[in-house]
C-alpha cells in the first residue's frame, strides 16, 4: 500500500537541501551588507558593524564559525553567523564590509564563494558534525569571541 505521508517528506527533503559539494561545503553567490544598515541590530540582538567579521545565513545557529572562499581570487576568510539571510533569490551570505573587503568582493558586490566549518583543512558538507560555536562574552553589548576576532590575514 502506497504511503503518501512518505512521497511528501522525500519531495519536502529533496526540496530545502542545500548545494552542498559532495567534496564538502556549500557554494553559491554571496554579497555584503550596503551602509544604509550599519548601526542597526541583527537577527541575534547584535548591532551590525562594518568592521566586524560577520555573516548572515539562513538556517546556520548563530554564532557559527565559517571559512568563506571567493571562487573568483582564491581569497578566504573567517566570519561568524549573526544574522539571518540573505534574502534575494540565489544567495547563500551575506558579509560584513570588512569580511567583503577581505575577500576581495567590496567593489564587485556579488560573488561566488564556497562555504566550510573553521578549522577543516578539506571542509566538510554544511550541517555536519563539528560546527565551531561561539558564545557571547564579556563584552558590553554581549558579542565577542573566546581569543578576539578571526584573523583575516591568516587565510
Amino acid at each position: 500500500m502506497p504511503r503518501p505521508w512518505l512521497l511528501v517528506g522525500l519531495l519536502l527533503a529533496v526540496g530545502c537541501a542545500r548545494n552542498v559539494r559532495p567534496g564538502g561545503g556549500e557554494e553559491g553567490e554571496a554579497s555584503w551588507y550596503g551602509p544604509g544598515l550599519y548601526g542597526r541590530r541583527t537577527a541575534s540582538g547584535e548591532v551590525l558593524r562594518p568592521g566586524d567579521f560577520t555573516a548572515a545565513h539562513r538556517t546556520l545557529p548563530f554564532g557559527t564559525c565559517l571559512r568563506v572562499l571567493n571562487l573568483d581570487n582564491g581569497r578566504s576568510v573567517e566570519v561568524r553567523v549573526n544574522d539571518r539571510g540573505p534574502f534575494a533569490s540565489g544567495r547563500i551570505l551575506d558579509v560584513s564590509e570588512a569580511a567583503a573587503r577581505a575577500l576581495g568582493m567590496h567593489g564587485r558586490g556579488v560573488v561566488r564563494v564556497r562555504l566550510e566549518r573553521c578549522g577543516s583543512a578539506e571542509g566538510t558538507a554544511l550541517g555536519g558534525v563539528g560546527w565551531a560555536v561561539y558564545s557571547p562574552m564579556n563584552r558590553p553589548d554581549g558579542v565577542g569571541f573566546p581569543d578576539g576576532p578571526p584573523d583575516p590575514r591568516q587565510h
